[in-house]
């Protein structure tokens, strides 16, 4: 089952104010502190995308098209980050997309009665959200106190985004960890309908990851919007 994706409802233009998407961030900071779930990781990734959104409007008012030394120097800093967070969100997408691939062929194995490849399928997994969580132990998480209103909310937002993808794989780890002795136990050493019950909870997880794939790259392109108005700023 497909979680739902809402959009959430920041001000239309040209209403939109720095201290709304600060404030938009924090409430998906807390959401993902207080609710760790598949569909609030897919919500809150399209919550991200919206929120660049307001962040790019910012960076592109006039007050914020001309920086000082200092301040540009704090943004080539940021546009480091920024990069940085383009290629972790640009993978995680690559991760889902075979995180995907396995759960469909385990699912042909479970129906096929291949105990052996189940069993390599279930490993495949692992070894892939072991591989997912290595990217963020070399990503700067914390955000930055100092600097100008707008490099600040920029850092906020890359550590809420990089936060958001962390906590989703250490999920999508646990989901296949709670499922490792069931799968194997369940559906070569009873009947067949436990395998028809973790069939339809593997279809679940796979649509979820579907949707988590959708999120990261609608993430993604909004990510690179705000890059190129930060080139824009830069280069003028």
């Amino acid at each position: 089952m497909a979680f739902p994706l809402r959009s959430i409802s920041l001000p239309s233009r040209p209403h939109i104010s720095q201290a709304e998407v600060e404030q938009e961030l924090l409430s998906l900071e807390a959401s993902i502190s207080s609710s760790i779930t598949i569909g609030t990781m897919c919500e809150g990734l399209m919550r991200l995308g919206n929120i660049y959104n307001g962040v790019e409007e910012i960076i592109g008012l006039p007050s914020n098209q001309v920086c000082s030394a200092q301040e540009r120097k704090m943004l080539d800093g940021e546009m480091e980050g920024s990069l940085e967070l383009l290629d972790l969100c640009s993978t995680m997408q690559e991760i889902f997309v075979e995180m995907k691939t396995i759960i469909q062929e385990l699912q042909v194995a479970l129906r096929k009665g291949a105990e052996a490849a189940s069993q390599a399928k279930i490993q495949s997994y692992t070894v892939l959200t072991k591989k997912a969580k290595k990217h963020f132990k070399k990503t700067a998480k914390k955000a930055t106190s100092e600097g100008c209103s707008m490099v600040m909310l920029l850092s906020k937002a890359r550590e809420v985004s990089i936060s958001l993808l962390e906590s989703t794989v250490l999920l999508l780890s646990k989901q296949i960890e709670m499922r490792k002795q069931s799968l194997i136990s369940k559906a070569f050493h009873k009947t067949k309908k436990p395998v028809v019950c973790e069939e339809e909870q593997l279809q679940e997880l796979e649509c979820s990851i579907a949707d988590l794939e959708n999120g990261a790259g609608h993430l993604f392109r909004k990510l690179v919007q705000s890059r190129v108005s930060l080139l824009n700023i830069l280069s003028s």
